[in-house]
């Protein structure tokens, strides 16, 4: 998108505890920017929606910003949902207990503000990932 302003949601589909690898973020850090380095490769939303490796930022700027900030944890039973700036370092662990956890994400953005061709990728994401359609809310 041409700027970083956008709101995600995640929405808690089973319960999400401590223990079974829920969503974490860095409260604060959408005010701090953090460089990402690296191309992405082909079809890369295939291997990051599982694990995350590539557009990254650094082990140093993660531990800055969480020993500035700390790091909290959405749980929650089923329909809890947690609305955060998109910008705001998150991500999530693997569930290694036998508890499922599912969410889903949805990412909220002003229509003066669509999306674009990929600046570093070499090809948009699919539209189940991202849709590209748009339209004003109207009453």
């Amino acid at each position: 998108m041409p700027t970083p302003r956008a709101v995600s949601m995640s929405i808690a589909l089973t319960a999400n505890h401590p223990f079974n690898g829920g969503l974490m973020v860095i409260p604060g850090s959408h005010r701090t920017f953090v460089p990402c380095v690296g191309e992405t490769p082909v079809d890369h939303y295939r291997a990051s929606l599982r694990e995350q490796e590539i557009g990254v930022p650094g082990q140093a700027h993660l531990t800055r910003l969480a020993v500035e900030h700390g790091i909290d944890q959405f749980t929650g039973t089923a329909g809890s949902a947690l609305l955060f700036d998109a910008n705001l370092m998150h991500g999530s662990g693997n569930n290694i207990t036998p508890f499922p956890r599912s969410n889903i994400f949805v990412v909220f953005n002003s229509v003066e503000n669509t999306l674009v061709e990929p600046y570093a990728a070499p090809a948009p994401r699919p539209d189940f990932i991202a849709a590209r359609w748009f339209a004003r809310l109207s009453r």
